[in-house]
């Protein structure tokens, strides 16, 4: 028991001392949670609609009010999470393996290949990705998947950038100077001796992205060009909800809310990581 208080007492120092570490990653894990346990916590279903009781205020029944169709705002809420928490994971997944690959072999194949890839790189991020985005989806069509796309697109530079740099900073090191001396060939230097230990820095640009992805999604479904309708997705209610935002706040209010929340929580999850990374 002795030892327990005294893991608990150092690991309460450890977050005092980091303080966006902890409070990031408890809005995140507050996130995953609400997610998760979201048919627990409200048995009612997101979607089910009730027209006697429209616009209802807060109360116990409905901790955060009704929208037009009387549908729990709450439910909604919680259930919007798990579309956040899914962009978050697919973009950063596109985005993270494809800009990881193509800065490695950059920083690791020679000038030439390294022009190549970062003039592409330098393409797309003349574009605003705001702009980008708005393009892509308006080509290829509303939807889920075509959003996740278009965020994925405008965020692979970021990662190709960070990657070139750590394998043209890496190859100089004399493992690596050794493997390719031994005759590796260029796909295990990367894989086996760049990428594990670049690792670190690219992780944390993921978290720090997460925020800018679930801003970037929410944005567009509430321009109509991502999650559509009935769907409850945060972006997608605020949309729902700005007409009535002069008489009746709550529809736009919470999911608005959250949002902050969860990009907050993003945000100095990776400030909080990349602060022990510097000093590591």
């Amino acid at each position: 028991m002795a030892a327990n208080g005294v893991r608990l007492t150092e690991t309460a120092r450890w977050l005092i001392r980091h303080p966006s570490l902890a409070i990031g990653g408890a809005l995140v894990a507050t996130l995953v949670l609400a997610s998760l346990l979201a048919p627990v916590l409200s048995p009612v279903s997101p979607l089910a609609q009730n027209l006697y009781h429209p616009f209802q205020g807060v109360s116990l029944g409905h901790p955060f009010g009704t929208d037009a169709l009387g549908r729990d705002i709450a439910t909604r809420v919680l259930y919007g999470a798990r579309y956040s928490l899914l962009e978050v994971a697919a973009c950063i997944a596109l985005s993270c393996s494809v800009g990881t690959l193509l800065g490695l072999v950059a920083g690791a194949a020679g000038r030439l290949v390294d022009q190549s890839v970062m003039w592409l790189m330098d393409v797309l991020f003349a574009f605003p990705g705001v702009v980008l985005a708005l393009l892509i989806v308006s080509l290829l069509g509303p939807g889920l998947v075509n959003m996740l796309l278009a965020i994925s697109l405008f965020s692979i530079p970021v990662y190709a950038r960070l990657a070139r740099n750590q394998a043209m900073a890496l190859r100089k090191a004399e493992y690596v100077e050794a493997a390719v001396a031994m005759g590796a060939s260029l796909p295990r230097i990367m894989f086996r001796h760049i990428l594990p230990n670049a690792a670190g820095p690219i992780l944390v640009q993921c978290a720090v992205s997460a925020g800018s992805v679930i801003l970037m999604a929410a944005s567009l479904s509430f321009l109509g060009l991502g999650v559509q309708p009935p769907a409850p997705e945060w972006g997608a209610m605020m949309s729902d909800g700005r007409n009535y935002v002069g008489a009746y706040l709550l529809p736009s209010l919470f999911p608005g809310v959250a949002i902050t929340l969860a990009v907050l929580g993003f945000s100095l999850l990776g400030e909080g990581l990349r602060g022990l990374s510097d000093r590591r």
